[in-house]
């Protein structure tokens, strides 16, 4: 996977720009084990879509979950989901085109008492958190 960074937020939560289908078993070889697609369908041309990484994650025994935000639908339809993922206790990996949306999501998912230091960590990675910021919820 030398092409995309894994981003380490958490103990257990890292974030990485668009990976492709052949990435998975290097994932589930580093012991992901689930992946969480936050980048819609056809967001730009020749992005692998979500069937094709679905697939690519089950060949090698992770979970998948579809979870397409954009600024305009931002957190999503369920981020109470989200966050039981995010706070499994296991190793996940949330992708879209840069990650960016990737760590927003995780410090929307987190409680007040942890959105201070999930903020700051983000932030000194770089991340650009505009959209928990606004969102605040």
């Amino acid at each position: 996977m030398s092409a995309t960074p894994i981003i380490q937020l958490s103990e257990t939560v890292f974030v990485a720009g668009q990976i492709q289908p052949g990435h998975m078993s290097d994932l589930a070889a580093q012991g992901f084990k689930h992946v969480i697609c936050n980048r819609p369908d056809h967001e730009v041309p020749g992005q692998a879509t979500m069937t094709e990484m679905a697939e690519a994650a089950q060949a090698s025994d992770l979970s998948f979950t579809p979870y397409p935000i954009d600024a305009s639908n931002f957190p999503g339809e369920d981020l109470g989901a989200l966050t039981a993922l995010f706070d499994s206790g296991e190793r996940v990996l949330a992708y879209c085109r840069t990650g960016t949306r990737c760590a927003n999501l995780w410090v929307a998912s987190r409680k007040d008492i942890d959105r201070s230091e999930a903020i700051e960590v983000a932030r000194g990675i770089g991340f650009d958190l505009s959209l928990a910021l606004v969102w605040q919820g």
